[in-house]
Formats: structure tokens, sequence, C-alpha cells
């Protein structure tokens, strides 16, 4: 049987096994298993206990659980509300006011946690009920709160980058720094698609405050302090070489427990809710890993990813051909699947190609990480479409058109990106060589 023969039927079972409400991880692992049985010939045994250890035993991979506790931690501070006050005199003369606090504020806190759902979370708790009393417009602010909240994955630390570092063995501060100017385009697009509606349409968002002075606007940077301090700690210290990603996690677990303790918000329910939600969290991804590594074995000892990446290059695609086609396969996926589960399912079959194509795995991997952050607000299966929907009390549709806009903003910068690929690779070849 053929490479792609072979690799579509490996696929086939596994879209059965997720259709049927089998755990991801489990599924992978059972997948690998028929690969080992019927196309290798090696044990399942060996091939099972290898790619355990060998997935897990990972130093860089030691970061993740840390980054996950410390916005746990921050998750139950607040911070949130700290940063909304701070943010709010300084964006009160552009057009949309307020709901550019939204995009700011979740890529400071993206900076300091790593974490979709955290990143949504943590800021609609501050921003839905203040913005609703103002009577800013619903939609706008949905809309906002969705495209911003996916800057979490994107803006170092991110737990979405340390997975695919770990599958590509790539390293991971060149990821996190790769990240920084994709995320900044982003946050930029985001702010000038809401200042250009609110110049259209002053109603969406009511020009009635007064403007801040500045006074108030100096006062507002020191409820901001805590969070520029953790910055520097988890950021700071990594790209100037004085910590590796795993101490910088660990640097930002330590502020992120002082900070709660100075907002007298450690309170002993509170660490052991952040504690136990990091493992919880952990454990999955860990999972998750572990079954990808294991169809991987499987699958290399069958000669897949080899064979395709023979095929790709026989074809004469060229990059931007196959960037485009695996853009289509991640949206497809973002449907169904989250971004952990998109990234360690394709990894083994994906990677090989991209290398046969010729193309960058570090810029591939802020690829990856805009695809998945495209994902989180793709229904039906949207984790910030999830969280905003509990926590407005709206719909998953009113949720999902609000977020339509930001959707197709995402889109453009994965193009852009394409055309000029030294907007991700200019930072780490230059900061960190």
């Amino acid at each position: 049987m053929s490479a792609i023969a072979t690799a579509t039927l490996l696929i086939a079972i596994l879209l059965l096994l997720l259709a049927g409400g089998v755990w991801v991880g489990l599924a992978l692992s059972i997948v690998g298993g028929v690969a080992f049985v019927f196309f290798a010939n090696t044990s399942v045994i060996d091939g099972l206990s290898v790619a355990l250890w060998g997935s897990l035993d990972s130093w860089e991979l030691a970061a993740l659980p840390l980054f996950v506790w410390m916005g746990e931690i921050l998750f139950r501070t607040r911070l949130s509300e700290q940063m909304f006050s701070g943010l709010a005199p300084w964006v009160d003369r552009l057009p949309g006011r307020l709901l550019h606090v939204n995009v700011i504020a979740s890529g400071l806190f993206g900076a300091v946690c790593g974490s979709t759902a955290a990143t949504t979370a943590t800021v609609a708790k501050a921003a839905l009920p203040e913005l609703k009393r103002l009577g800013y417009d619903e939609k706008l602010t949905l809309g906002s709160l969705c495209g911003s909240g996916t800057l979490g994955i994107l803006i170092p630390p991110s737990v979405t980058m340390i997975i695919y570092a770990v599958a590509a063995q790539v390293p991971i501060v060149d990821l996190f720094a790769a990240g920084i100017v994709p995320a900044a385009i982003l946050m930029a697009g985001f702010m000038s698609w809401i200042a250009w509606r609110c110049v259209r349409d002053p109603s969406l968002a009511p020009d009635s405050a007064p403007r801040a002075g500045w006074g108030v606007r100096l006062r507002g940077l020191g409820q901001l302090l805590p969070v520029g301090v953790l910055i520097f700690f988890v950021l700071g210290l990594m790209m100037l070489g004085y910590a590796t990603a795993t101490e910088g996690a660990a640097f930002g677990v330590l502020g992120s427990l002082l900070i709660a303790a100075a907002g007298r918000s450690l309170t002993w329910q509170a660490f052991r809710d952040s504690l136990l939600g990091a493992t919880k969290v952990s454990a999955m991804i860990m999972m998750i890993i572990a079954g990808a590594a294991f169809l991987t074995k499987a699958m290399a000892y069958t000669g897949i990813p080899k064979g395709l990446a023979l095929w790709v290059s026989t074809q004469g695609f060229s990059p931007s051909m196959l960037i485009l086609a695996l853009s289509l396969v991640y949206i497809v996926l973002g449907t169904a699947l989250d971004g952990v589960s998109m990234i360690v399912l394709t990894a083994a079959v994906v990677i090989p190609m991209v290398q046969a194509a010729g193309i960058n795995l570090v810029w591939f991997g802020i690829f990856i990480v805009l695809m998945v952050e495209m994902s989180e607000i793709t229904p039906p299966v949207g984790f910030c479409l999830f969280i905003l929907q509990a926590m407005s009390g709206r719909d998953s549709n009113f949720v999902a058109m609000a977020a339509v806009p930001f959707f197709f903003i995402l889109g453009g910068a994965v193009a852009l990106i394409t055309a000029f690929p030294s907007l991700v690779l200019w930072l780490p070849q230059t900061l960190l060589r």
C-alpha cells in the first residue's frame, strides 16, 4: 500500500474515533497501535515505551505546566480590573475609546499567561459589565474580545508555541521572539477595525465621559506596573539569554504569586484551585502529546512521512501553494478540534512536507499559531466563542457573527507573513544571534 493510501486509511480511522467521542490522546494511541500492528514490522510495546519516554522526558516541556499554573493564578487575581482601569485614560481620545482597552489588555495579559482561554475570560470579566453599563455596542464588544483573546497564544510565553517547538524540535525562545512582531501587527489591525467602525457609526462607542487628564493617566500607569514587571521577568530574562524558557516560567509563577499576594487575592482556596486547574489542563495536554508521539513513531516506522515528503517534492508545489493548501486544511480542522490537538495530530505528516518544501520551521510555527487562533473563533468548536457565550448570555450564532471581521483580520495576517516572511524571522535572527 502506498504512503498516501496508508495515511488516508489511518486518518479515516482517527476521524471515526474522534466522531465517536473517544478522547483525543486515546484516539491517537489507538491509531498508532493499528499502524504498528498492520503496517510496521516492530513490536507495539517497544514503540509505545520509546514514544512515551521520549515525548515526556523533556526539559523544555517542563515549562508548559508552569506557564499554565501562572495563568491560573493570575486568572484568580484582580489583575484584569487593574489593567482595564489603568489603560482606559490612555485610549479615551481614540475612536472606539474603551474597546481598544480590550485589545491592549489582552495583549498584556497574553504576555504573562500564554493561554487563549485565560486571556479571554480574564479580560472579559472586567470589560463586559463596564462596557454594557456605558452603552457600548454588544456585538463589537464581543467581537473585539473574541479576536484579541486569541493573542494569548501568539504573544510569548505561549503554551501552544511550546508544544509546537517540542514537536518540531526548534528552539522555544526563537519561537517566542518570532511571535512578537505578528502580535503587534494583529493588535494594530484589530484596533484599526474598531476605530474605522466607530468613525462610521459613533453610536457604537458612546463618547459621554470626560477626557482624562495627565494626572489620571500617570496614576493609571501605577496600576499597570505589576504587569510590566512580570513581563520583564518572564520575557526579558529569556530574550536577553539570562534564563531558559523553563526558568522563565518559574520566574513567572513566582511573580504571579507575588502579584496575587500584593492584591490580597492569594487565599488558600485560590492557591488550591489554581494548582488543581493547572494540573488538570497539563495532564490533558501531556496525554495528547504522548498519544501523538506514539502515532508519530508508528508513522515513522511505516515510512509515511518520508513517502509524503517525497510525493510533495515530486509534485513541484511552490511553498506558497503548499501554505495555501495547509491553510484550508487547518481551517477545516479548526471547526472540529482544539489548537493543541491540531498541532499534535498533523505534526508527524506536515513537518516533513514543510521541510521538503524548504520552509523555515520557526516561520511555520508562527503560521500554525495563527491558524490555531483562527480556529479559536471558528464555530462550532471555538474556545473563545464558548467562553464569551457563557459570560454574555448570548447564543452561539450571535457571538460567532461578532467574531467574523476579526477572523478575516487573522486571515490577513497569515497572508501578510506569507508574503513577507521577514516579519516573523527578523527578530529571532537579530536579537538571538
